[in-house]
């Protein structure tokens, strides 16, 4: 019975360390990479935004009586 209590801790050992290592390793290799990436590939820099010129017309305004019929038959229709 101990033989088999101290088998499963040490291959829960192993298997626990080599998840630790795996793991370490691929957040090093990603800083790594997001480093080179940094370095070698800088972002391109986004010219300025033109300013709009306000328009001479109106916003054309929505007819809300109508918006909230079209919501009220939706829920009605869906609760029924």
């Amino acid at each position: 019975m101990d033989s088999l209590i101290s088998e499963g801790l040490s291959l829960m050992v192993f298997g626990m360390g080599f998840v630790f290592v795996f793991l370490t390793l691929l957040v090093g290799m990603t800083m790594t990479m997001s480093k080179f990436v940094v370095k070698f590939a800088p972002e391109p820099v986004a010219p300025p935004a033109r300013a709009r010129r306000p328009s001479a017309e109106p916003v054309a305004k929505t007819n809300n009586d109508e918006v909230v019929a079209v919501i009220t038959a939706a829920v009605h229709k869906y609760r029924s």
